[in-house]
């Protein structure tokens, strides 16, 4: 935590392509700042840091609370033009680029309107434990994306989780059970924003603010 009444956050956006990583960072950020459009390729090729500050988010002590989000968005993996190695060289280099004093949380962005298979997110998960190491399991937590289908179908959160399947269950209760369900529907991007930050800043308070280092490619830890 900052000593000027500012907390800063660095988020790291990880998924599948078309999973809606970058439609959540211009969520996070209040703004369209990523690139978020549909077409039949991979759009992100490159680590993009986008950041916003929130002069007056919350209160502390009788003090307003400043926040800084800095959201690094990065390629889906796997990628329609890069390999899954030239991915993950983006990436660290990325990190240690724009994150050089540590990563809050890495948010593992799924949607929730395909059917979670293990097989197909387990790139994104090892990831994820590739570059935060052993503690990554605390500083990494799940967005649920296409939360409209959950609308449609008149079913709760709970129940979606409920009738997850074993993998997915498996995957929250290794993260400390931390995961959002991406709200998008009549709210404004502001307000989103809001609900989304809120969310964060709780897991990163577990974690004593503290940061992850990302780990190279020859550690082992």
């Amino acid at each position: 935590m900052d000593d000027n009444n500012e907390i800063t956050i660095n988020l790291l956006l990880l998924g599948k392509t078309k999973c809606g990583k970058s439609s959540l960072g211009n969520s996070l950020l209040g703004s369209y700042e990523f690139e978020s459009k549909f077409f039949p390729h991979s759009v992100t090729k490159d680590c993009r840091l986008c950041r916003i500050r929130i002069g007056d988010f919350a209160w502390r002590m009788g003090r307003v609370l400043g926040l800084r989000l800095q959201v690094l968005d990065t390629p889906g993996i796997p990628h329609s033009s890069l390999n899954q190695g030239e991915v993950k060289r983006r990436l660290r280099k990325g990190l240690s680029q724009h994150f050089s004093q540590g990563l809050h949380m890495a948010l593992l962005v799924l949607r929730a309107d395909i059917p979670f298979c293990e097989e197909d997110n387990q790139h994104t998960v090892k990831l994820a434990e590739d570059l935060l190491g052993s503690d990554w399991t605390f500083f990494t937590a799940v967005v649920f994306t296409h939360t409209d289908v959950l609308q449609e179908e008149k079913m709760t959160e709970e129940e979606f989780l409920k009738s997850a399947p074993a993998g997915l269950s498996a995957l929250l209760e290794t993260i400390h059970g931390r995961y959002i369900f991406r709200d998008t529907i009549d709210k404004t991007l502001h307000e989103e924003r809001t609900d989304l930050a809120n969310n964060i800043l709780h897991f990163v308070r577990q974690n004593s603010y503290q940061t992850v280092q990302v780990k190279n490619s020859h550690s082992h830890n």
